[in-house]
């Protein structure tokens, strides 16, 4: 599928609220609600738009403790295994497999430090780690989607 102009202002309007009614998105770029839901319903069955979800502030439901951990690793990470055992452990919020000092970075919100140790045992446990480096983030300035141009 390509993407024009017209999709990409959907999905930057979709990106603003998306929980906006297709008669607004459609008005935002120049189409019918029953056009703009058409084009938002190709979108979806393309797999551009992946998912439609809220944006829950995570201070606000207790997970004030965030952190990004490299997992270090003899061998190569990038199978099911890894990522079953990556995906059972709660606070890990996303895990890429990386170039550089380390085979995969996670991302992890904990309640608190403690909990953030508990994590860090855990993630220690997953097949072929054999080491972590542990970034906490004291502040977050912005975090945010990819901007659709």
């Amino acid at each position: 599928m390509t993407v024009d102009d017209v999709d990409r202002g959907l999905l930057a309007a979709l990106q603003e609220d998306a929980g906006q009614s297709y008669a607004a998105l459609g008005q935002a770029v120049g189409l019918s609600a029953g056009s703009a839901h058409e084009r938002v319903r190709k979108l979806k069955a393309a797999g551009v738009i992946r998912r439609t979800t809220i944006d829950v502030d995570p201070a606000a439901v207790g997970l004030g403790v965030l952190a990004f951990v490299l997992l270090e690793s003899g061998a190569w990470m990038g199978d099911e295994p890894t990522l079953k055992a990556l995906r059972k452990i709660p606070a890990v919020e996303e895990a890429h497999i990386i170039a550089g000092p380390a085979s995969v970075l996670v991302k992890v919100r904990t309640a608190t430090t403690e909990d953030l140790q508990v994590t860090l045992r855990a993630l220690h446990q997953v097949d072929g780690v054999t080491s972590t480096q542990t970034v906490v983030v004291l502040e977050t300035f912005f975090e945010g989607q990819p901007t659709v141009l």
